[in-house]
């Protein structure tokens, strides 16, 4: 097996990868044989497939993490992937429950490339849009594996991640060293993310029985494509479900009302909201009030695709709030209780990354950061998987008002894929 440096891989695949340019001194790379696969022949029926399944995924997690109080944001996408990554090394009863609640319904040697074709698209969006606060437009995916240096691991496994994901192998002293290398992926973390996710994996979560960390980190900045009016900004009611009225930011649109895709059914209101380039949006879901907990209870991956294939044109008078806050999640616990428990227990089969049963999924953590305002969006997420040993014409002007809790999601518009899901309970935080 060479080790290389995987910095030729930068000037050609997504940007995400270019942390390879920038080696951490605190170990070496050790990379398959295989470089990425930089045109992996996908049929359209795969693609339809995993973005379908990972949408399921998104909101069977939704309902998961829905039970704890307050705002929600996270990153579907960005746990996919690095549960798709330790996939590549699951088998028999721990593969068949992981892609049972991932809903991972292709076969690994399809599932792979499709996810490896998807990463690549999505690394072309935004080629001459604008991000928020006049920064350029970016949406940067970075994959990377940490593992316990002189542990080994086979080199099929290896070959699948460098093939589809661009990650190579960093290797570590977890053993002796746990604290120094919690710092240094958590640093890398940041990086990837534009320091918006900071100490992703906690004091603790590593320890002497780690042997392999599976990291995804995702940073999004976009302008919006009808950008709000600063100067129309000003503090307006908020209703909270407990009925207590609060003072929050209130933005309205440059324009009295605006050509935005549009829909409502029994108990709800739907707007997307394009970014610059019109490659990917944001939607909106906005219950009636009293009518909250009802739709939460009944959103679906389905549920949500009829809504968006509801969207039609129309004018839109929008007033939204501006809103910032961070989540973070141990999701061990909740996905454990969606199906796949295997993977934290005894019973854990992951022969396919090293050959024997050692290994045990031990934690999965997962910060997500969003920040929306006048001009545009800026989202960040990343996951840590931590391995280790067992011991249409305009119609009439629409008027919506979002001045009580509301879910959305900010979504690829041409494969559909769901990159980030949210909750708004309290603007404020």
């Amino acid at each position: 097996m060479k080790k290389i440096l995987l910095c030729l891989l930068a000037l050609s695949l997504v940007a995400g990868f270019t942390a390879c340019a920038q080696p951490l001194s605190a170990g070496e790379f050790i990379q398959s044989d295989k470089p990425r696969e930089t045109s992996p022949q996908v049929d359209e029926t795969d693609h339809e497939a995993l973005v379908n399944g990972n949408s399921e995924f998104a909101f069977d997690l939704y309902q998961a993490l829905s039970q704890q109080d307050g705002n929600i944001f996270y990153s579907p996408y960005s746990i996919s992937l690095a549960l798709a990554m330790t996939y590549a090394g699951a088998r028999d009863q721990t593969e068949e429950q992981m892609a049972d609640t991932l809903h991972f319904i292709l076969p690994q040697d399809r599932l792979h490339p499709a996810f490896n074709s998807l990463d690549l698209a999505l690394s072309q969006r935004g080629q001459n849009a604008e991000g928020k606060d006049g920064e350029s437009f970016q949406l940067n995916i970075a994959n990377a594996i940490w593992g316990q240096k002189d542990y080994q691991f086979l080199s099929s496994f290896l070959d699948t991640l460098a093939q589809n994901y661009g990650a190579g192998l960093r290797l570590l002293d977890f053993i002796n060293s746990p604290e120094e290398s919690r710092d240094i992926i958590n640093q890398w973390v940041s990086d990837q993310t534009n320091e918006k996710i900071q100490d992703l994996i906690p004091q603790g979560a590593i320890d002497e029985l780690t042997r392999l960390v599976l990291t995804n980190a995702i940073y999004f900045n976009a302008a919006w494509c009808y950008p709000f009016d600063e100067d129309k900004t000003e503090n307006g009611p908020f209703y909270l479900l407990n009925g207590e009225e609060i003072s929050v930011p209130m933005m309205k649109m440059m324009k009295e009302s605006e050509s935005l895709r549009y829909a409502e059914g029994e108990g709800y209101q739907a707007v997307e909201l394009p970014y610059d380039g019109e490659e990917l949006s944001m939607v909106i879901l906005l219950p009636e009030e009293g009518n909250f907990e009802a739709f939460e209870d009944t959103l679906t991956a389905e549920k949500v695709k009829t809504i968006i294939n509801d969207l039609e044109e129309r004018q839109v008078s929008l007033s939204m709030p501006k809103f910032e806050f961070e989540s973070s999640f141990n999701l061990k616990e909740a996905l454990a209780g969606m199906g796949m428990s295997d993977a934290f227990s005894a019973n854990a089969d992951f022969s396919g990354m090293a050959g024997n049963r050692d290994l045990v999924i031990s934690d999965i953590v997962h910060k997500a950061f969003v920040s929306v305002d006048e001009s545009g969006t800026e989202a960040a997420a990343a996951v840590a998987v931590v391995v280790g040993l067992t011991s249409v014409s305009p119609e009439a002007s629409v008027e919506i008002t979002i001045d009580h809790p509301f879910m959305f999601l900010i979504r690829d518009i041409e494969t559909g894929a769901i990159l980030f899901v949210g909750r708004v309970m309290n603007p404020n935080g």
